[in-house]
């Protein structure tokens, strides 16, 4: 069946691996060689082994690139975040961790839950077709949302008081209220991010086989061994298998 599903997929011999490379806690650096190194390389360097493939690893400055990439022929597997409005055109297997995505304010403003953040007048940094902002798009219609071109940059917006909330990613904005005793952040997650692996719409043989290899992972304890080896074991958490 791998053999089947290995010619599908990738018919040169070489699995053609997309990585978001501005998600620092799955693309945490590079290894001896140079090459990109964290949880998403080698959750797709795994699947090329198991698939006996060779693994060549395509590199996308952000989530977006990578994700309109799908049908231009430059990766085969892509690990993305699964959205529904990616999911038009791309086919998302089932996470493998999950990332909490949060509010912080500063005091002054004293919003009490992400209700309250949904508000006329309020202004939200986040970076430009993240998930969470394409999250933030469909189910936060009262706020406005203001789109930066990178992490940092929304960041920065956020700083020089350009915007009233932050959004980002928990483990980020730890870092952020590290720098500032004046800022909160709304302790319940506004959304999580699914990380997963995407294909080309109308693979339902390989969707298959990725679901229940990631299942494997996770009931192996692969996973959490590569959280505790990137040292992202506190940032990431790992799916439930039913």
């Amino acid at each position: 069946m791998n053999e089947i599903i290995s010619k599908k997929l990738a018919p040169s011999g070489i699995l053609r691996v997309g990585l978001n490379m501005s998600n620092f806690l799955l693309v945490s650096g590079e290894d001896v060689l140079g090459l990109p190194d964290g949880l998403s390389p080698d959750v797709g360097k795994k699947i090329a082994k198991e698939l006996n493939l060779s693994c060549k690893l395509i590199k996308f400055a952000n989530p977006g690139l990578l994700a309109d990439a799908v049908n231009d022929n430059l990766w085969d597997i892509g690990n993305i975040a699964h959205e529904k409005e990616r999911g038009k055109t791309i086919d998302f297997s089932n996470p493998y961790v999950n990332i909490d995505a949060n509010f912080i304010f500063r005091s002054k403003n004293n919003f009490k839950d992400n209700n309250e953040v949904n508000s006329s007048g309020v202004k939200i940094a986040v970076f430009g077709r993240s998930a969470y902002d394409l999250w933030l798009t469909e189910n936060f219609q009262n706020a406005e949302l203001i789109r930066a071109s990178s992490i940092d940059e929304s960041h920065n917006l956020f700083r020089n008081g350009k915007v009233d909330v932050l959004a980002g990613l928990k483990p980020k904005l730890i870092d952020e209220l590290a720098t500032n005793n004046e800022l909160k952040m709304i302790a319940d997650p506004f959304t999580y991010i699914k990380q997963s692996i995407g294909v080309k719409k109308g693979n339902p043989e390989i969707l298959n086989f990725l679901n229940e290899f990631i299942s494997n992972l996770i009931k192996e304890g692969c996973i959490e061994g590569l959280l505790k080896k990137h040292k992202v074991q506190d940032k990431l958490s790992i799916p439930r298998i039913d």
